[in-house]
């Protein structure tokens, strides 16, 4: 089965399970799909995302809206109750760098496997990072958040911490940042000479491809054991006064 057409099917059938509340959480959807779609083990590279799921729920209830149905009758879990309205804080009104902080600071608790990381949490691995990406482009925002803010989905989905990332992220980051922090795993594969040629291409295509080889070299760089990083605030409060001194 091709992997586009699999990690699709997947996607569907958690969004079933969890549409029709069979399932509560992503993880364990997403695990039981899997099984249900193929006799053999997926690999974790060929399951569906957070976000793919997502997609697919809203699908599902547009179909049943557009058939006349209520949406509601297999109610989707709470944060997908589309026969409610939707409030959402103005952006406007959101502070962005407290969302930022939010997502950071669990990641303290976040222990990441010592053969790989032997520096430790995944907080100390992420302020490492953003001091590496800061002596290399001190005043590129967009960079210096997605080194900074790469592996936050980390606290919220270890299975899927990119997908988790960006879902937490929407709305608060901009589309290139949200790109960078989308494909440093693979942009480490490749530095590592295991991607194949043709996700190579796709990513070199892209006009942030030299930024995102620098986070990867980065992501790579910053994990040694007791360098002196700056802590969260601080990096933060660089953050937002690197925005406010463009005028955001």
């Amino acid at each position: 089965m091709a992997q586009e057409k699999l990690r699709q099917q997947i996607a569907w059938e958690a969004a079933r399970l969890l549409y029709r509340r069979e399932e509560s959480e992503y993880f364990r959807a997403r695990l039981k799909a899997a099984r249900l779609v193929s006799k053999d083990p997926v690999e974790p590279r060929d399951m569906p995302t957070r976000r793919d799921i997502r997609e697919q729920i809203e699908v599902m209830a547009d179909r049943v809206r557009d058939a006349g149905g209520d949406p509601g009758a297999f109610p989707p879990p709470d944060v997908f109750d589309f026969g409610a309205p939707r409030h959402r804080e103005p952006p406007e009104l959101t502070d962005r760098f407290a969302v930022y902080r939010s997502l950071l600071l669990p990641l303290e608790r976040v222990m990441q496997r010592p053969h790989s990381h032997p520096e430790g949490d995944a907080l100390y691995h992420s302020l490492q990072v953003f001091e590496l990406a800061r002596e290399e482009l001190p005043y590129d925002e967009e960079f210096l958040l997605a080194a900074l803010l790469h592996d936050v989905g980390k606290g919220l989905d270890p299975q899927d911490h990119i997908g988790a990332a960006l879902e937490a992220l929407d709305g608060h980051i901009t589309p290139r940042t949200a790109w960078l922090i989308e494909h440093h795993t693979e942009a480490g594969a490749l530095r590592d000479g295991t991607l194949g040629a043709r996700s190579r291409r796709r990513l070199s295509e892209s006009e942030s491809f030299e930024e995102l080889m620098l986070l990867a070299k980065c992501d790579h760089n910053g994990r040694q054991v007791g360098v002196a990083v700056a802590d969260t605030d601080d990096a933060l409060d660089y953050l937002r006064e690197l925005a406010e001194s463009c005028g955001e």
